[in-house]
């Protein structure tokens, strides 16, 4: 199975900044420079969407999504999404995670601009496999999967890709608000926060513009409601597993690396068994059905535990103030990341 397959989750990310490559080249060698060349290549290649050989469906409802994100949900302005660029495949980047074996301590790398990060992302996939093969020499559980879209923070004009015009009107729109989100606020080294903000507003704004443009008893809005309900289904699993796996790397000082490691593979393999028997009557088809088959680690995980939180803090906080996206995106805007809990932050934020 190629790897892009082993990754169910609807991930984004962003990348470390690649402009300015002499300096970057100087800064962090030849990785920065070498995935730069390659970028600075797709956006060479970038032409106006209306220029670009799609239907003109796809050119009206990008215009439409950022229409919405940006008058109507209060999101930064900007060119993104506003140019086209044709690729031979159906991703973006491969994307290199890492984390201990008998913890989810993760491995992170250290970028200018953007600070730490817990992945690396490489267009070339057999770069990605590489430095898999050094992170697991180092004793660590490493995972790649590939994502279909990053934002530059503002340093480029993101485009869309050739791939995005399968995309239906929901999952189009997921991406570019996620996105834009992390243009619009975005707080250095603090990932986690970053990624779940982002993950919240970009999934609700997608039901909100599929709601407004289609209505709730459409065929669009019915397929994304039942694509989200199968995939929390999917999330509610995953973090089970990761709650048992938290309470047994919680037991470290009372018991060896040797038996945390043989205790960690038979919860993994527990919950495989689990999830293979009860697989039918909790999916309609068959999407996740490849989690039986991917040696599933500590990095794996990992990527869940950073895009989303089990506490539903931001439903919750959504709630409290009027289910009011633009409210509460408003608010977010406020968060300067200096001094304080994030979360405290955001929920101060409101009472400004």
């Amino acid at each position: 199975m190629k790897d892009k397959l082993q990754f169910p989750a609807r991930t984004r990310l962003i990348l470390a900044n690649p402009a300015l490559l002499s300096v970057c080249f100087l800064i962090c060698g030849c990785y920065t420079f070498n995935q730069g060349v390659t970028f600075i290549g797709y956006l060479s290649r970038a032409v106006p969407l209306e220029k670009a050989d799609v239907p003109p469906e796809f050119i009206n409802l990008v215009h439409d999504i950022r229409y919405f994100a940006i008058n109507e949900l209060g999101l930064s302005d900007s060119k993104n999404y506003t140019r086209y660029v044709e690729l031979d495949r159906d991703y973006l980047a491969a994307i290199v995670s890492a984390s201990a074996k008998d913890s989810f301590h993760r491995h992170e790398w250290k970028f200018p601009v953007v600070g730490a990060m817990p992945y690396k992302g490489f267009f070339d996939i057999e770069d990605a496999r590489k430095e898999r093969e050094k992170l697991e020499q180092n004793n660590l559980d490493v995972w790649i999967r590939t994502v279909d879209g990053f934002s530059t923070l503002g340093w480029f004009s993101d485009p869309l890709y050739s791939y995005m015009v399968h995309y239906s009107a929901g999952r189009l729109a997921n991406l570019i608000i996620h996105e834009l989100v992390h243009s619009t606020v975005f707080i250095k080294g603090e990932i986690t926060f970053n990624e779940e903000l982002a993950e919240f507003i970009g999934s609700e704004g997608a039901r909100m513009y599929v709601e407004s443009r289609y209505g709730i008893e459409s065929d669009e809005y019915k397929t994304m409601f039942d694509e989200d309900d199968e995939y929390k289904k999917f999330l509610s699993f995953i973090q089970e597993l990761i709650a048992e796996l938290e309470s047994l790397y919680s037991r470290q000082n009372n018991e060896s690396a040797e038996d945390i490691l043989i205790e960690k593979d038979r919860i993994i393999k527990a919950a495989k068994n689990r999830f293979e028997a009860e697989y039918d009557s909790m999916f309609i088809d068959g999407r996740y059905r490849n989690f039986l088959n991917i040696p599933v680690n500590n990095a794996y995980l990992e990527i869940y535990r950073i895009y989303y939180t089990d506490d539903n803090f931001y439903e919750d906080l959504y709630g409290r103030f009027g289910r009011d996206l633009w409210l509460f995106i408003a608010a977010a805007k406020k968060i300067t990341g200096n001094g304080g809990n994030l979360r405290t932050q955001l929920e101060n934020a409101f009472l400004k």
